[in-house]
């Protein structure tokens, strides 16, 4: 079995509670509020800035000239996503420049420089891969019945689609590439796997107070 997927199986448990967490379920029903989502936007838009420089660094630690293409590539992909929160920012007022990252937000993008910047590019790949795997998962459980025709339905149409579902291939095949099972691999892939769930609980509890 790879390492991505022994990972993967091994953190069921938090996919599906980042599944079933309301945020998530009010982006499947339409139902989420928007200022909730636009809080989202927001504080993902941050994160993906900081993504997409792992990716970068993670690339400049790549041993081959295969692994640091496709690392730039993961990058141009990020670069895409934030293209779609843009729209997103600019339809509902949201400044991007402005965003002032939640704890939950900070936690798991300081994790993720400090995993770049201090391990080798098989852990950097682990601590990324997450991200990837779980939306799309999410984005497919939801697109399950068809696509739902309300605002969210583009957030739906991304993560399940054909174009994003390789971009998670890609990153696990460099995890199995790059990286073999240890405790520290296990430790770093369950982190970020809970930083995922703390930051869709963030943005309910966020949209709760509001």
């Amino acid at each position: 079995m790879s390492l991505a997927i022994e990972l993967w199986q091994a953190n069921q448990d938090l996919a599906i509670a980042c599944l079933n967490n309301p945020f998530v379920q009010g982006i499947a029903d339409g139902t989420l509020p928007m200022e909730t989502f636009a809080y989202y936007v927001g504080q993902d838009a941050f994160f993906l800035d900081a993504f997409a420089r792992a990716y970068s660094i993670a690339a400049a630690k790549a041993p081959d000239w295969e692994g640091f293409s496709i690392f730039h590539s993961l990058a141009d992909g990020v670069l895409q996503e934030l293209k779609l929160h843009q729209s997103y920012a600019a339809e509902w007022g949201v400044n991007l420049q402005d965003v002032v990252p939640g704890s939950a937000t900070r936690r798991y993008t300081d994790f993720l420089s400090a995993t770049a910047w201090s391990q080798d590019v098989g852990i950097t790949a682990v601590a990324m891969l997450p991200c990837m795997r779980l939306y799309a998962f999410l984005g497919q459980t939801l697109a399950q019945s068809g696509i739902p025709e309300h605002r969210y339905a583009n957030w739906i149409q991304t993560y399940s689609s054909q174009e994003f579902e390789p971009l998670a291939q890609q990153l696990a095949a460099l995890t199995d590439r790059y990286a073999g099972y240890s405790q520290l691999a296990a430790s770093t892939y369950r982190y970020a796997m809970q930083c995922e769930a703390d930051f869709f609980q963030a943005a309910w509890e966020f949209g709760a107070v509001v």
